[in-house]
């Protein structure tokens, strides 16, 4: 698998006369590599030439880690106490790795990094944004991508049956979210995919609202966003929930949302645009009065990543293909009032589309 794509990378630079190809950003080293790392401060590269073997650079402390990874070409490293540059230098000279036709990821790569980069040679010319390729690579997800979704988004259906049965009265939201991670841990499940988000009464009109020691109270919905990081890939989903029985006014914005939820998840098919599916979940909210709290776009791309390309928005033209799997979260929010938001995210197939996540999505109510 990453020698195909380490295989279409390069045949890409050989019709767009890139000589390297610099990757800095974790995420896509390791969907390139299969080696996972934060190297935080530290420098984290992979270099890609046209004519010779990649190499993966890390720092010293994570050259073992990487060479197990089953990465299969070389690893070189640096100590703390040496310039990672310096380095860098000397292995492009030992590889006869050329920086006259450059490729960059323009949006991950920072000046600092670019700039010290720059200075260890004479001849930097960066030819081409390597963050459109990596966009459309990581696109359309295969059998294999797509079955390790599936079982980020059953554990993702876990956490959801974890977060609901420690409702309770007085609970508070960041009391939940440590029962939810520590649950999962135990069964194996070493991360998440972001920072879990448990959101009661009006905190839940926050769309990425912080967790606190407000508590859970009886006739209130209860918001819980969360995913999973599995074998690689993420998951990511969001259900609102009542606990004890909701006010009329709370069950009809819920039910709002729903119905642009599940608008949306009925037109999802090739062929329709990801602005069109935006317009479609978004005009049922506007049409019932509530389209000033619906202040963010429909939904997102995800795979290795919680967030990725496509933005499903309006105004984006973008076709969406068999393959591609992205969010539908729909949401409204009244300040001091309610907040309710209803996530899946979506495999596309030849004629609709299949969530990895199964939790109902009927209004539940915690007794």
């Amino acid at each position: 698998m990453y020698q195909q794509r380490i295989n279409a990378l390069q045949e890409w630079m050989r019709e767009n006369q890139i000589e390297t190809a610099y990757l800095n950003h974790p995420n896509n080293i390791s969907y390139f590599t299969g080696f996972d790392s934060e190297p935080h401060e530290r420098i984290l590269a992979l270099f890609v030439s046209s004519n010779h073997e990649p190499f993966l650079f890390t720092p010293g402390l994570d050259a073992e880690d990487a060479k197990r990874s089953g990465w299969s070409y070389d690893v070189e490293s640096y100590l703390d106490s040496e310039n990672p540059w310096a380095i860098i230098r000397q292995v492009f000279e030992k590889r006869h790795f050329s920086v006259n036709h450059l490729a960059i990821e323009k949006d991950n790569l920072s000046v600092a990094h670019f700039d010290a980069f720059s200075d260890q040679f004479s001849n930097v010319h960066v030819k081409a944004d390597l963050t459109p390729f990596i966009q459309r690579q990581m696109l359309i997800k295969t059998e294999d991508e797509k079955q390790l979704m599936i079982e980020a988004g059953d554990w993702a259906d876990v956490a959801f049956e974890v977060a609901f049965n420690a409702i309770k009265e007085g609970v508070k939201e960041f009391e939940i979210l440590a029962e939810i991670e520590y649950q999962l841990k135990l069964r194996g499940v070493s991360s998440m995919s972001f920072d879990t988000i448990v959101l009661a009464g009006e905190n839940a009109a926050s769309p990425h609202g912080v967790p606190s020691d407000n508590t859970v109270k009886p006739n209130e919905f209860v918001l819980f966003d969360l995913g999973v990081l599995w074998k690689g890939y993420c998951s990511d989903a969001t259900r609102t929930v009542s606990y004890k029985e909701p006010t009329a006014h709370q069950e009809k914005i819920y039910n709002i949302v729903l119905q642009a939820q599940l608008e949306a998840e009925k037109a999802i098919k090739p062929g329709i645009t990801a602005g069109e599916l935006d317009k479609i979940a978004r005009d049922v909210i506007i049409e019932a009065g509530y389209g000033e709290y619906f202040n963010h776009r429909l939904g997102h791309g995800i795979g290795t990543s919680v967030h990725e390309f496509p933005s499903l928005v309006e105004g984006n033209d973008m076709v969406i293909e068999k393959g591609m799997c992205f969010s539908i979260e729909p949401g409204i929010y009244i300040p001091g009032d309610v907040g309710v938001r209803i996530e899946d995210c979506y495999y596309v197939t030849e004629d609709g589309a299949i969530p990895f996540t199964q939790t109902p999505k009927s209004l539940q109510i915690i007794e």
